[in-house]
């Protein structure tokens, strides 16, 4: 059954498959949704007089009967029938008669797809959100545990100068703020109402968008009816790019697992059911979730771009090209949530080597301390860095770490500043209205 069949349509089987691709499948996640936005349509249609009460009342009751289906895992898109929107319509005039047929006055596949979209995309970076949070907390919480263990930072992957676990964790904190904005700016998009624009040139019934906005809490409307339709692919490139900057963030500091569980580093371990073997040599502790952790984050940030190629060079108006943005984002976003899901289990289950800057190859960390040692005695800087290169390369250089390292400005090993960096996450959730 297809919503736009007349009875002299007769389309190619091979055509159908073609078109209809991968639909079906993402279609389901999209359900709950359109029978969110059908119920809210059939309210206002109800209201503005183009069904009756009574229609509409019987047809919120069947949706909603619908809805508690689609819960229960019992809704699915029967062989035969196009789509989502043809699924719910089909069932709902099943159930109720021929009222079910009129829920779709005023409204257009364009329209109904859009705002399905809009809510499902809204209802996934309020997920998201919170998954990012939930990292964010165990980040500071890790920050403030391991606070007091130093590491070596690195430079071009040389050897640097003194840093610690709670500087290095905290770094990754501070970053999920930062990518926290777009997430927020994505959502503020994503929370506006496309219902109403029709195919994208609005409608000669009298309808009320304003009333279908505050029924599906919708912050505003996509005023302009043509801008509504445009907004597909728009809306879905500008979540993609936020998923994309939380896993950049995400997947570095899986690369950074990497390498600091290597020998070679060793500065940090898991439990052994959190690695991986190796078939033939018995001694290999793998960090497999952090490769696969890098590499869908990896995966996740080409999502933009593909989008963008995607909708590159579309005039205005629906284009069945748009119909491809959902297998293309939505995977990406169950992906994102694992991975933030697995990051954590990682994390929360980390121990960290003790003195580690013990090893003799560490030394040359504190030339800069011995620098500063000299400079605050009185010795210019250049005077300094000149004394201090000259014993490095005579072999001559000795400096105990352990007397102490005076690093007290903001964000450095000795004042982390983990507060102030969760009060800036605070301000960025406020955003999320």
């Amino acid at each position: 059954m297809k919503l736009w069949s007349k009875e002299s349509t007769n389309t190619s089987q091979l055509v159908e498959q073609f078109t209809v691709g991968r639909d079906k499948e993402f279609d389901v996640l999209l359900a709950r949704y359109d029978v969110q936005g059908s119920i809210a349509h059939v309210q206002m249609l109800g209201e503005v007089g183009l069904m009756s009460k009574e229609e509409a009342g019987k047809a919120v009751k069947g949706l909603q009967e619908i809805a508690q289906d689609i819960e229960r895992g019992r809704f699915m898109i029967e062989e035969g029938i196009e789509d989502v929107h043809s699924q719910v319509e089909f069932i709902l005039t099943q159930r109720i008669g021929d009222a079910g047929k009129k829920i779709h006055s005023g409204r257009s596949r364009n329209d109904q797809v859009a705002v399905d979209i809009k809510l499902y995309l809204r209802a996934e970076t309020l997920a998201i959100k919170e998954e990012v949070k939930q990292l964010f907390d165990l980040l500071i919480t890790q920050s403030e545990k391991f606070k007091d263990k130093l590491l070596p930072g690195y430079t071009h992957l040389q050897i640097a100068m003194p840093s610690s676990v709670g500087l290095w964790l905290g770094a990754y904190a501070e970053s999920l703020t930062d990518d926290m904005e777009l997430l927020a700016a994505a959502y503020q998009v994503a929370n506006k109402n496309p219902l109403g624009s029709g195919a994208g040139y609005g409608s000669s019934f009298p309808l009320n968008r304003k009333r279908t906005t505050e029924l599906l809490q919708f912050r505003t409307l996509n005023w302009n009816s043509v801008y509504a339709q445009m907004t597909r692919g728009k809306t879905e490139k500008i979540v993609a790019t936020a998923l994309a900057a939380i896993a950049a963030s995400v997947g570095r500091l899986a690369m950074d697992g990497c390498l600091y569980i290597n020998q070679n580093f060793g500065f940090i371990s898991f439990p052994s059911e959190l690695t991986t073997g190796s078939s033939i040599m018995p001694h290999k502790k793998n960090p497999d979730v952090f490769e696969l952790i890098r590499a869908k984050c990896n995966r996740i940030q080409s999502v933009p771009n593909e989008l963008g190629l995607l909708l590159a060079n579309l005039p205005s108006g629906y284009h069945r090209d748009l119909q491809l943005t959902k297998e293309i984002l939505f995977p990406a976003i169950e992906e994102l949530k694992a991975c933030l899901q697995m990051t954590r289990l990682m994390l929360s289950n980390m121990d960290v080597k003790d003195n580690i800057l013990d090893d003799e190859k560490y030394k040359y960390l504190f030339s800069v301390e011995a620098v500063n040692e000299l400079v605050n005695k009185g010795v210019p800087f250049r005077e300094a860095y000149k004394q201090v290169g000259n014993q490095i390369e005579k072999g001559e250089f000795n400096y105990d770490y352990k007397k102490q390292l005076h690093h007290v400005h903001e964000g450095s090993i000795g004042n982390l500043c983990n507060d102030e960096i969760a009060q800036e996450m605070a301000l960025v959730l406020k955003k999320f209205i």
